[in-house]
């Protein structure tokens, strides 16, 4: 599997982005995929995961009630709509796709990994 992300950008505080992780493959749709960040000089952490069928989310309390993930199937592709942008929100975003088929917080679960996107978020 292979995965492209892109959509990051600069963006004021309070503004919007749409990440998109496009994957190739056929066995995408029985991927969990996720979606953590990296901000300079600290540890990549957990932002948001979808399970295999789209049924199950989770979402880092930091950002739970500002950003939506979601995928589609047809497109090979998941998505991490961005709201409410903070200057914490600051870093390199990075999408992942776990073979185990469901929804996971924790990094070492994810089989795959796409090149990160930055997203910048001014003051």
């Amino acid at each position: 599997v292979q995965l492209q992300a892109s959509g990051g950008g600069l963006v004021q505080a309070g503004g919007s982005l749409r990440l998109s992780c496009a994957a190739s493959g056929r066995t995408f749709r029985s991927y969990a995929m996720g979606w953590f960040r990296q901000a300079p000089g600290k540890e990549r952490e957990f932002v948001a995961a979808i399970d295999w069928s789209g049924g199950s989310t989770y979402y880092a309390d930091s950002v739970k009630g500002r950003f939506t993930i979601s995928r589609d199937g047809a497109k090979n592709t998941v998505y991490l709509q961005m709201n409410s942008l903070k200057p914490e929100d600051t870093a390199v975003y990075y999408c992942a796709a776990g073979r185990f088929g469901r929804a996971s917080m924790t990094l070492e679960e994810y089989d795959y990994w796409g090149q990160g996107t930055l997203v910048t978020v001014s003051s």
